[in-house]
């Protein structure tokens, strides 16, 4: 084993005080890892783990519609915890609503929250891997990239604007060692999906094969799938995590 594999593994992950976030923190930590994350308040997630994990846990206050937010975040845990080791592009916004008349507001910060902010980030993050010439960026996408769905144009343009900045990405960091994936999940129990009425979820059972929606621990099982040596020949690939709605 290398040094640098020797030492404790620091990974990030946007958008970590609630959700699939919060979830994916937990396990991080649980499975030995010193975390950092962000949001833009904290909440009582946020300060439990700060009391139970002071010295593996980082969060910061972070906007990611401000414009270098992304990048100080990244300098203070490279300060705090030193060569960052895995990415997780976890947060994200969805407004719902016909393109035709969506504020153009809401359309920008689709587009900010769920595509360039998450470029900015890995490409400070990446820096930070290139170090030692070893790493991972996991992209959390949406089933939104793959089949069109009404209402949510925007939002779909910017997660599959991230499925092709990953195979893009993959081919230029695996030369260094960094290997790059996407998750693309399905329906599953979120605060995204809360808004979600009786009847529809029940239409989306009925398509997917499997008859359900997912679960936030499904998806954090991919992503920790392909953080781990398990996955050490995948990288460009998008792992699709829908019940088989997509088929």
């Amino acid at each position: 084993m290398s040094a640098a594999a020797a030492q404790p593994r620091t990974a990030v992950v946007s958008g970590g005080s609630r959700g699939l976030g919060k979830k994916l923190v937990e396990r991080l930590l649980a499975d030995g890892w010193r975390v950092a994350t962000f949001s833009r308040k904290a909440n009582g997630f946020i300060e439990e783990q700060r009391a139970a994990h002071p010295d593996t846990f980082f969060w910061q206050s972070t906007d990611v519609l401000e414009p270098g937010a992304t990048r100080e975040f990244t300098d203070a845990v490279d300060a705090r915890f030193g060569r960052i080791g895995l990415l997780v592009n976890n947060a994200g916004v969805l407004h719902q609503g016909l393109l035709l008349t969506m504020p153009p507001a809401q359309v920008r910060e689709s587009l900010t929250a769920n595509l360039l902010a998450p470029v900015e980030l890995t490409q400070a993050c990446v820096r930070s891997m290139s170090r030692t010439g070893e790493g991972v960026v996991v992209n959390v996408s949406s089933i939104n990239a793959v089949r069109g769905y009404r209402g949510v144009a925007a939002y779909a343009a910017a997660k599959a604007g991230m499925e092709g900045f990953s195979r893009s990405l993959a081919r230029e960091l695996g030369p260094m060692g960094i290997r790059v994936c996407t998750v693309t999940p399905g329906y599953f129990d979120s605060d995204m999906t809360a808004g979600v009425t009786d009847r529809n979820r029940e239409r989306i059972q009925r398509r997917t094969p499997l008859g359900r929606l997912g679960t936030a621990e499904e998806v954090v099982d991919a992503v920790l799938f392909l953080a781990s040596p398990a996955a050490a020949f995948i990288t460009g690939q998008s792992l699709v995590i829908d019940g088989g709605i997509s088929c």
